[in-house]
């Protein structure tokens, strides 16, 4: 490592108070923003715990050893992908966050130059040029890939929530359960409804199932073959199927598909059903 980048490291790490005050002074008034002056002083606080930490990632990229920027960036992007997540921040704010930042540098820079002028050549301003660029390229990278990180998994859990409660095994007796199916039936959807909807019944000691489709509005050939496989292993678990609410054009479908259908109780209403199980009076 050059002497004058030994310099210019700890003159930037003594600068780090500096580098984060000058950077939050950037800030103007933006509605519903982290980085908005007018945030509450929690989250400013909050936003210089981390910039220190994204100073110190930026300038351990001028050290000789490039695992430890590395291993910064990775901890780094972490922890500020992650806050961002959780406070709904679009990651173009992060990213324009980070630019202002960049500025900060190249000011403080400057002015090293103009102290040891006499000391610095073009090509270690050249050098500094490429290695911190390069850093603040890196951790825009590193951020994006594990904000989306972040956000893909927050989504698959909400999806996957979402799916558990859209199938609820609902009793209505000690042996008997309802599962009223509402809205679009793609086939993850019924995959999901094949692998919970039996445990479910298991747990609920469900004798008797009837599986309502009257409020489902879109039901192809694939979703009635991930139906059907329901029924088979609710069979094989001992627990009855019927079938309420189901489309003559699915039922034609499903028989042009070699679905036998014939063993399972099928009405066109919920309430049909109920009525032929004595479940509730004929009025």
């Amino acid at each position: 490592m050059k002497q004058l980048d030994v310099k210019l490291y700890e003159y930037l790490l003594g600068k780090l108070p500096e580098i984060t005050t000058s950077w939050l002074a950037m800030r103007k008034v933006e509605k519903d923003s982290i980085y908005s002056l007018s945030a509450h002083p929690e989250m400013e606080e909050t936003l210089r715990e981390q910039n220190k930490f994204t100073n110190l990632t930026v300038i351990s990229s001028l050290l000789d050893d490039p695992e430890i920027f590395e291993k910064n960036k990775i901890e780094w992007a972490a922890v500020v992908a992650l806050s961002r997540v959780n406070s709904n921040t679009p990651i173009e704010e992060v990213i324009k966050a980070l630019s202002k930042l960049r500025i900060t540098y190249w000011r403080l820079i400057k002015k090293f130059q103009l102290v040891n002028a006499d000391e610095i050549k073009l090509e270690d301003y050249m050098r500094w040029s490429e290695t911190l660029n390069n850093a603040f390229d890196q951790i825009y990278i590193s951020f994006a890939e594990t904000y989306n990180e972040y956000i893909n998994s927050k989504f698959d859990v909400q999806q996957s929530l979402i799916n558990e409660l859209s199938s609820p095994v609902i009793k209505i007796t000690d042996k008997i359960g309802v599962v009223p199916l509402i809205g679009e039936m793609d086939e993850l959807r019924a995959r999901i409804l094949l692998e919970s909807i039996p445990e479910k019944s298991l747990e609920a000691d469900i004798e008797h199932l009837f599986i309502d489709l009257s409020g489902v509005t879109v039901i192809d050939t694939l979703v009635a073959q991930q139906i059907f496989q329901v029924t088979k292993v609710l069979s094989l678990l001992g627990t009855k199927c019927t079938i309420t609410g189901i489309l003559p054009a699915i039922a034609q479908a499903s028989t042009e598909l070699g679905l036998d259908f014939t063993n399972i109780q099928t009405f066109s209403s919920l309430q049909l059903a109920f009525t032929k199980e004595f479940l509730i009076m004929e009025q």
